[in-house]
């Protein structure tokens, strides 16, 4: 019977070991669910410039700053966008600029825009 343990024991280490070393490899298909308790992450975003630099939506390439410096008196970024981003900057790992573009490219093609910026729409006629 213990042999049997032991088998199992060492079947479990090592697959697990396995996973956590190819995690970088599989880990990006395995598809996102969004928990209950998750949605309290998210649901108390900054709602002011200054909020949204102290959550890293800020870069040299997008800076708030000036915006602050001139006492905006908006809200802030777009909250179901400052969603998106930041869970694409969870999710993947990455950086709030390649985070904006994924986002960027996400939406576009929604829209059936494509990556460039030019609609897909078989019908579109473009004078340049």
């Amino acid at each position: 019977m213990s042999y049997l343990l032991y088998s199992i024991t060492f079947l479990v280490l090592v697959t697990g070991t396995a996973l956590y070393l190819t995690r970088t490899h599989w880990l990006p298909h395995l598809p996102t669910v969004d928990l209950p308790f998750t949605s309290y992450l998210y649901s108390h975003l900054p709602t002011s410039f200054s909020g949204d630099i102290e959550a890293g939506l800020s870069s040299s390439d997008f800076d708030l700053s000036s915006n602050v410096a001139d006492n905006d008196s908006r809200a802030g970024l777009d909250r179901v966008a400052k969603r998106e981003v930041l869970k694409i900057m969870k999710r993947r790992r990455v950086d709030f600029n390649e985070a904006r573009r994924i986002y960027t490219e996400q939406r576009f093609a929604k829209n059936d825009i494509g990556p460039d910026g030019r609609p897909r729409d078989p019908k579109f006629v473009s004078f340049s």
